[in-house]
């Protein structure tokens, strides 16, 4: 399918070819029939895209400082690599879709196939929404006036919060969509409206909608709302232009009433002048986008709605609302329609809003079902790969490998690693297919896709690497060994004893039946491969005492609502990242885990947020012990990582994976890189040797289960204030943070 992208390296707007996107649990599969172009913000990202790297950085100077900090912390290199990367990622360009459900997903209630629906999808051939912010369309609507409902609830929202009411008069300052479409609502609202612009058209535009106006290239529009709410002062304002001047809050502080309202709808400067507002005791509010939902991904993703009776307009509620009013006339949005562009034509659709050339509502228009067969039969077959290799062939040259999640950790790492290593890359999948399409072309994978399903059956895919959310990879492990495929999984390996317990009996299962080419399972433990923690390793066999380990983790916080923390999606980060640091210190101890200590912050401490500021306590077989400490309460600028080794009257000290220092060691002082290196192409290459000459594990399978056990029983430990041993754990033990069954969510890629 084609879908419109935009490059915020370089500002090009580009309709590209990418798989069709699945359809997961609470979602709908939309083939598109028109959509809208968001002429101010689209315009805003094609102008951020084209400016330089100067003028980049004076616009995002909060961006600024977070990478300076990571300069100190990691260095030069690593980071301009980072913030190329993330330049270099398209990012999908729309949010005013109409099309008709062709899937509805698990769990998906008020729709069915067939539907003529709204969205917030992008500019796409097919889209993928969850089922909130979907509206379904009445009969007599038609496409091209549906297709204004999301950016109409945008103005929606921002009237809500201004709470006119019949004959009040309103300002509304900017008169492009989201304004003209304000004056008509509020027009239906009862009230006098003035509208100020600099665009004559616009301004006739508005008069025709029964508001007054007013041209700000002409005098003050202080004194003009002076006259037009005879001597009182307006009783609102909604702003609704996209400015960097400071001047539209002034002026509508100048033009209230005494404790009038002000709403800013739309991006203005934001330096408020204290005396504007308090003598006249104005309210200045902020609107957020379509309303009540947004950004809530417990609302947006999950599809949890909020009670009718407690938050009666939510975004779906005001789509709906939108709807209802254009069916009955109150609004018109058509006579907005200034161009229509069919979608191959849709870059000059973004040459057009860039230019000085007048434009407004610009559609853009898509096949309809008679002209395009089923866009994900065609994409599947466009993408398909047949054979090239039979297994016996597949042992002798280098691995063919399939990605499956395409998110940043995996475009940033994982993928450039087994690039560097010589892997044929054979395909990489994602549920959204742009991530997939994206890597795809950037690394040069034979091909994307959106369809896991055909990654599993490929006879001609060797292994597959699992880059996807935490609450996937137990599955699709299971799903790829059982296919006879060799396994590489981004940590966790799951998210819970019973899951772990699937996966390594499926190990078990695939290695007796395929017993000539017995698979390679691994996890991605890549700290033990880095070259100083393999000096450190070196230096430590030496000394046949019992060792202290402490490691300091600055981990950096995580916002309470994002997925990581979620139980049943992330695990929480010391399942979901402190993983990595249990295995380190158990490979340099290189003793068995006997038993786990933890330690977090009391439950009556006022944080939201406990189980990420933690220590941990790893007693080991041979007597040495290891200190975990993992805290998300540190300053960002501190390195991330830091270790200590103490045994034998010597100390090793690693500090963020470049400098190292030993003391003790008559033939070591130090060894120090010119950027970090934690392990992950070492560890790469060690797992396509594995599967090129036949073995060995790069880690052993009882260290895989005894770490990822561990991790288990810290937060176990920390629950219950308790020394976990290793006997103590069943197999059939659930933790509290962690609660997933085997039988896990449908997958997520990222």
């Amino acid at each position: 399918m084609r879908q419109i992208l935009q490059s915020l390296s370089t500002g090009q707007t580009e309709l590209v070819e990418v798989p069709c996107p699945a359809v997961s649990s609470g979602q709908l599969l939309i083939q598109s029939r028109i959509s809208l172009v968001s002429a101010g913000t689209e315009r805003m990202l094609v102008e951020f895209g084209k400016a330089n790297l100067l003028e980049k950085i004076r616009q995002q100077p909060d961006r600024v400082r977070q990478v300076l900090d990571k300069v100190k912390t990691d260095g030069l290199l690593p980071t301009m690599a980072a913030v190329k990367n993330k330049l270099d990622q398209p990012i999908p360009l729309g949010y005013c879709n109409v099309g008709t459900v062709v899937e509805v997903g698990a769990g998906v209630d008020g729709f069915q196939c067939g539907d003529r629906v709204v969205s917030n999808g992008p500019h796409a051939e097919m889209v993928c929404v969850p089922k909130n912010l979907c509206a379904r369309i009445p009969d007599d609507v038609t496409d091209e006036a549906a297709a204004f409902t999301v950016l109409g609830s945008i103005g929606l929202q921002g009237v809500r919060l201004a709470q006119p009411t019949l004959g009040e008069a309103f300002v509304v300052s900017g008169l492009g969509l989201i304004g003209l479409i304000t004056v008509q609502l509020l027009r239906a609202h009862g009230c006098r409206v003035l509208g100020l612009d600099f665009s004559t058209a616009r301004l006739e535009l508005a008069e025709k909608m029964g508001a007054e106006t007013f041209n700000l290239n002409h005098g003050d529009p202080a004194a003009a709302a002076h006259k037009f709410s005879r001597g009182r002062g307006v009783d609102g304002v909604l702003i609704t232009a996209s400015t960097d001047s400071d001047e539209p809050v002034h002026h509508a502080a100048q033009m209230c009433r005494r404790r009038g309202r002000i709403v800013l709808v739309g991006v203005v400067g934001m330096k408020l002048s204290r005396t504007d507002f308090y003598e006249k005791e104005l309210s200045f509010q902020v609107s957020c986008s379509y309303g009540p939902g947004r950004y809530d991904e417990s609302y947006e993703q999950r599809g949890i709605d909020y009670p009718a009776g407690y938050v009666r307009w939510t975004e779906q509620r005001n789509f709906e609302a939108m709807l209802d009013m254009m069916s009955t006339g109150s609004i018109d949005p058509t006579v907005l329609v200034t161009h229509r562009f069919a979608v191959e034509s849709a870059v000059g659709a973004y040459d057009l809003i860039s230019s000085k050339q007048p434009s407004l509502g610009v559609l853009l228009e898509y096949p309809r079902a008679a002209e395009v067969k089923t866009l994900r039969e065609q994409t599947v077959r466009l993408h398909r790969l047949e054979p090239l290799r039979s297994k016996s062939q597949a042992r002798s040259a280098m691995p063919r490998v399939a990605v499956i999640g395409a998110g940043n950790y995996a475009s940033q790492v994982l993928i450039p690693a087994f690039k560097k290593c010589g892997a044929t890359l054979a395909c990489v999948a994602s549920r959204n297919g742009l991530t997939a399409s994206h890597a795809a072309r950037k690394f040069g994978f034979e091909r994307a896709t959106s369809d896991l399903e055909s990654v599993m059956t490929d006879s001609s895919i060797d292994a597959i690497v699992v880059a996807t959310r935490h609450d996937s990879h137990a599955s699709l492990a299971q799903r790829a060994l059982a296919a006879g495929k060799h396994v590489f999984v981004e940590k966790p390996l799951a998210l819970n004893v019973a899951d772990l317990a699937s996966v390594l009996a499926v190990y078990q299962q695939a290695s007796a039946d395929h017993s000539a080419i017995a698979p390679i399972l691994t996890v991605g433990f890549n700290r033990r491969f880095a070259p100083q923690i393999q000096r450190m390793k070196s230096l430590l066999r030496e000394l046949h005492e019992p060792k202290s380990f402490v490691m300091t983790v600055n981990a950096g916080s995580i916002p309470a609502g994002h997925w990581v923390h979620d139980p049943h999606a992330g695990g929480g980060r010391i399942v979901g990242e402190g993983c990595h640091f249990i295995d380190l210190l158990r490979f340099l101890c290189g003793s068995p885990i006997v038993a786990v200590q933890a330690t977090t912050f009391g439950r009556e401490a006022a944080v939201a947020i406990r189980d990420d500021k933690m220590t941990i306590t790893l007693s080991f077989a041979d007597g040495s012990f290891g200190t975990v400490h993992y805290l998300a309460n540190g300053h960002r600028s501190v390195s991330k990582e830091r270790l200590e080794v103490f045994c034998a009257g010597r100390v090793i000290q690693l500090d963020n994976f470049r400098r190292m220092t030993a003391v003790g060691w008559k033939s070591f002082r130090k060894m120090n890189l010119w950027q970090q290196d934690k392990g992950h192409v070492d560890e790469v290459r060690a797992f396509l040797k594995a599967i090129s000459e036949g073995g060995p594990l790069p880690i052993p399978l009882e260290e895989l289960n005894e770490v990822t056990r561990a991790s288990f029983d810290a937060v176990v430990a920390a629950q219950s204030n308790q020394v976990v041993h290793s006997q103590d754990v069943s197999s059939e033990q659930t933790l509290p943070f962690c609660a997933v069954g085997a039988n896990a969510p449908l997958v997520q890629t990222a």
